[in-house]
C-alpha cells in the first residue's frame, strides 16, 4: 500500500497483521527509494503478534553536492571537505528530521505509542534515523542504523533529547564498505558509547549492502525492542 498526504512524505506501507501496535519507519539510502527494503519484510519473518506496520518513505529529490549536483532522492545534501571529512548541509538535514518527526506523529495519531516505534535506515537513511531519533522529544523503541554514521556529531551533546538518552541502538556495518568506511561508523559508535548510549554493534564480511546474517541479527533485535 502506498500512502501519503500533503503533510507527509509518500510512503510504502506493509503490515504483518491487522491493527498494528508497533511501527518501523525505515529510510532508504542515497539515490534509492522506499521500495528498496520492502523485500526485507518477508525475509525478517516477524511474528504476527504483536502486529507491526512497516513504513518505507520516499526521500525528496534534491541536488547532491558529492555527486556534482546531480538531482536524486536524498535525505540531505552533503560533500567531502578537507579531503576526507563529510560535511552535511544542515538545512536539508533538519528538513528531513522534521519529515521523520511528522511520520512518527502520524503513527501516534493512528494509535501506536512512540515507545513502540523504531526508526531504521540504511546508509544516508540510517544516518537520518540516528540524527532524528536522538533528538525526538518522546521515548522511542529503538534506532537501527545500518552501514551509516552519526551526522553532525558536534551538535549531539547540545541537541540530544533526554527522552531518548537510553534508547537501544543497533549499528551494523560491512568490513569491506567502500562507500562509508567502517572506521567512520566505528568512530560514531565510540562517540555514542562515550555519551552513554547502549549500542549493539555488528560487523559482517560484506561491502555497502545487507547480508543474510545481518537480517537474522536485525530480526532478533527487533523482536527484543518491540516485544
Amino acid at each position: 500500500m502506498i500512502s501519503g498526504s500533503p503533510d507527509l512524505l509518500p510512503s510504502i506501507e506493509l503490515e504483518t497483521a491487522a491493527h498494528p501496535t508497533r511501527t518501523i519507519i525505515w529510510m532508504h539510502g542515497l539515490g534509492a527509494d522506499g521500495s528498496d527494503f520492502v523485500p526485507v519484510v518477508d525475509e525478517l519473518a516477524l511474528p504476527s503478534i504483536p502486529a507491526v506496520r512497516f513504513v518505507f518513505p520516499h526521500a525528496p529529490t534534491r541536488p547532491v553536492s558529492i555527486n556534482r549536483g546531480m538531482v536524486m532522492r536524498a535525505w540531505y545534501d552533503y560533500d567531502i571537505v578537507d579531503g576526507a571529512k563529510l560535511q552535511e548541509n544542515m538545512a536539508t538535514l533538519r528538513e528531513s528530521e522534521r519529515a521523520v518527526e511528522a511520520l512518527v506523529n502520524h503513527e501516534t495519531q493512528r494509535g501506536v505509542k512512540p515507545e513502540n516505534i523504531v526508526l531504521a535506515g540504511f546508509s544516508q537513511g540510517g544516518a537520518l534515523a540516528l540524527f532524528a531519533g536522538l533528538r525526538y522529544p518522546e521515548k522511542l523503541a529503538g534506532i537501527m542504523a545500518l552501514s551509516c554514521y552519526l551526522p553532525a556529531p558536534q551538535t549531539l551533546a547540545e541537541e540530544a533529547h533526554s527522552a531518548n538518552f537510553g534508547i537501544p541502538i543497533f549499528m551494523a556495518h560491512g568490513v569491506g564498505d567502500n562507500v562509508i568506511p567502517i572506521t567512520l561508523a566505528a568512530a560514531s559508535r565510540q562517540q555514542l558509547l562515550g555519551t552513554g548510549y547502549p549500542v549493539e554493534w555488528r560487523e559482517y564480511g560484506m561491502a555497502h549492502t545487507v547480508c543474510r546474517e545481518e537480517i537474522h541479527d536485525i530480526r532478533n533485535w527487533l523482536q527484543r525492542v518491540l516485544a
